[in-house]
């Protein structure tokens, strides 16, 4: 066995482990900071939106200009008054993007370019876009965004708690504002393909936190008829249990996105990838780090304001002082918690820092100190 997946088992069986809950405090710090940054970014920068949702004016060239990029971004600039982008085609033509020019305009600017980059005027490609276009597939977006969000909430409320849908829909919206944030930083064009890429993210990130509720859901059976765990502790274990697999599909997730955005978009200079590529790879990211850092930390805390909670984790601590108190072994104390989570054994497991003992049967040490 490689020792990636010796470890992802050893977590698994809650031999090693990561104390995520108990430093949930941390993480939602780092987030908060996150979160305020892109918030920053978007009120000061704003969104850099394309043409699609400005309205503007396309200009192709099928035959190679006599100037550079560079050089056809300067002549574009001057000709239109406006910020321009500038594409080099694979048959050496070029693409020349302007937003918020009406016809009249656009015809001015076209004879302009035919002049600076020595290209007949009939041999150039004007495109006008209309502003109501790039409207129409925004409100769909918002629309399509708001059902998605509802649907999760119900399905989730459903098929585990409402405790886990709030969790999970906070971590959608942490990935979503992020995203949006880091393209107000960077100042990269928001396309439909961006659009696209948003709403992807959503199915990606909600998938790698179902895995873990679903663990946790499994872990949590009987917990108040048991004294060995408390929520939190449960909860931790399902992190630490997925972590691998998490790991796992996040990486080979991202290794692709990362090639479309460093490679094709940056090396390759192809910038029609770069709005979809980046939002793909922001939102992968931060749907892993969501799932693990946010999602459950915020339903352990939920969960543990309950009164049954309150009340175990009251028992909990209380036995574990007298057993300290007292100088138990985990040898002592086995007869009188034999009959303990017998049936839930494989699904809660060990919590982290506990390991399980040779020839104790896959059960694990009943105190922690």
């Amino acid at each position: 066995m490689s020792r990636l997946g010796n470890l992802g088992a050893r977590l698994y069986r809650g031999e090693v482990g990561y104390d995520f809950i108990g430093k949930r405090k941390i993480w939602y710090g780092v987030s908060i900071l996150i979160t305020i940054t892109a918030i920053l970014g978007l009120a000061v920068s704003g969104l850099n939106m394309g043409i699609e949702f400005k309205g503007g004016a396309v200009f192709t060239t099928d035959s190679k200009a006599q100037v550079s990029v560079s050089q056809a971004h300067e002549d574009a600039v001057e000709a239109s008054g406006h910020e321009a982008i500038v594409q080099e085609l694979g048959n050496g033509g070029l693409r020349i993007q302007i937003t918020e020019v009406d016809t009249q305009k656009a015809d001015e600017i076209k004879a302009q370019l035919s002049q600076d980059l020595g290209i007949p005027e009939a041999e150039i490609n004007a495109d006008l876009v209309g502003p109501s276009w790039g409207e129409q597939i925004a409100n769909k977006a918002w629309a399509g965004l708001g059902i998605f969000m509802v649907l999760v909430v119900v399905y989730l409320a459903i098929a585990f708690e409402w405790r886990m849908a709030v969790a999970a829909l906070i971590a959608l919206i942490h990935d979503i504002t992020i995203t949006v944030g880091v393209y107000a930083l960077v100042g990269f064009e928001v396309t439909p393909g961006t659009v696209i890429g948003l709403l992807t993210i959503l199915g990606y990130s909600l998938y790698d936190t179902v895995v873990v509720f679903d663990s946790l859901k499994e872990g949590q059976k009987g917990i108040t008829k048991q004294t060995r765990w408390t929520y939190s502790e449960i909860a931790n274990r399902s992190i630490n249990s997925t972590l691998v697999r998490s790991i796992n599909t996040t990486v080979v997730a991202l290794l692709p996105v990362a090639g479309l955005l460093f490679i094709g978009g940056g090396v390759l200079g192809a910038g029609m990838l770069n709005d979809i590529s980046l939002s793909l790879f922001v939102g992968l990211a931060a749907g892993a780090y969501s799932s693990i850092f946010i999602a459950t930390p915020l339903v352990a805390d939920l969960k543990e304001r309950e009164p049954q909670m309150k009340a175990l984790k009251k028992r909990i601590l209380a036995k574990r002082a007298a057993a300290a108190a007292k100088g138990e072994s985990v040898e002592d104390e086995r007869d009188d918690r034999a009959q303990d989570l017998d049936d839930d054994t494989e699904h809660a497991g060990a919590v982290v820092g506990q390991r399980r003992e040779a020839g104790g049967h896959g059960r694990t040490p009943r105190n922690r100190r």
